[in-house]
């Protein structure tokens, strides 16, 4: 009774949605003595209270149950929230919760993926809900470089058409190539580059894809990703402006590691609601490429219940 128990309940708690179907089936047959075997063998969920001799639940515990039950519904309403409300609201809370790993990469997934149209409804959306603005809000809780990085991308309204200058393209390489030597050299961030920030924050994305040929073939095949390897901000607001699909990929590989914590986790909803008629095609094609199994069979694998069930059909929108 106990291992079985303990089988699914570890697996509701694993951090990809609740098995609820699994959990009725079993917990709703035990009796008051099963009930209490099962505390007792369960010393990750349960400890014993000594001052009143019962077995109580461990706080953690209970907030990672309620959480786990609380996925599907995020889900749900991430997805039927209008677009601009919904970056609006990643961007507030990815503020309000420090700027560092998943928090940082919302704010530029933000900045980098969406069309100029796109930025600028976040952007109202932001006046309307919170009373000031994107720009100001990055900035008063960001410090050092990469508040001058971050401030200049949320404030980017790109050309979208598909005309640039193959020339000031390729002098514009030539020029991130020698900032980032410069930047080495002397053990100093990148995003102090005036210019190098300028161009990653105002020209079209055509110019930028153009760029990043151009340096590609100046630095002996080495990316521009692969040369700002020291500068992670960077590297990955460069990734999502020229391959957003690769970025997503990535994102999404970490996220469905059953060892990823909660905030890593988090991702996967926001990937697969944010790009479902955006990209998904293009990102389950690289997926597959990338890491020999479908990202539907991966989450198959790894999610549970009405979650699962629900990413399984907004992936299913791109076949």
């Amino acid at each position: 009774m106990a291992d079985s128990a303990m089988e699914v309940l570890t697996r509701a708690l694993s951090g990809h949605g609740i098995n609820e179907k699994a959990m009725i089936e079993t917990l709703g047959k035990w009796d008051q003595e099963e009930k209490r075997l099962f505390r007792k063998s369960s010393s990750q969920f349960f400890s014993e209270d000594e001052r009143c001799c019962f077995e109580r639940w461990e706080e953690h515990g209970m907030r990672l149950l309620k959480h786990e039950f609380m996925r599907f519904k995020n889900a749900v309403v991430l997805w039927t929230t209008h677009p601009w409300e919904r970056d609006a609201r990643l961007v507030k809370e990815a503020l309000s919760k420090g700027h560092h790993g998943q928090n940082l990469n919302i704010l530029i997934e933000v900045a980098c993926t969406r069309t100029s149209d796109e930025l600028l409804g976040a952007r109202k959306a932001y006046h309307s809900l919170f009373d000031l603005s994107i720009e100001e809000d990055v900035a008063a809780h960001m410090n050092g470089p990469q508040r001058k990085l971050l401030v200049a991308l949320m404030s980017a309204y790109r050309y979208e058409g598909p005309k640039y200058k193959e020339e000031t393209a390729k002098s514009e390489a030539k020029e991130v190539a020698h900032a980032i030597k410069e930047a080495a050299t002397q053990k100093s961030s990148l995003i102090e580059h005036d210019d190098v920030v300028r161009i990653l924050s105002t020209r079209s994305k055509h110019h930028l894809h153009a760029l990043y040929k151009h340096y590609n073939e100046i630095s002996a095949g080495r990316s521009i990703v692969e040369d700002l390897r020291g500068d992670l901000s960077l590297q990955e607001a460069v990734l999502c402006l020229v391959n957003p699909v690769k970025y997503f990929t990535q994102i999404l590989n970490v996220a469905l590691r059953v060892e990823a914590d909660k905030k890593i986790k988090k991702a996967l909803t926001r990937i697969v609601v944010t790009r479902a008629d955006k990209d998904m095609k293009d990102i389950k094609v690289e997926f597959k490429n990338e890491y020999g199994v479908s990202l539907g069979e991966r989450i198959e694998s790894v999610c549970n219940g009405s979650y699962k069930d629900f990413l399984l059909a907004l992936l299913a929108r791109s076949d």
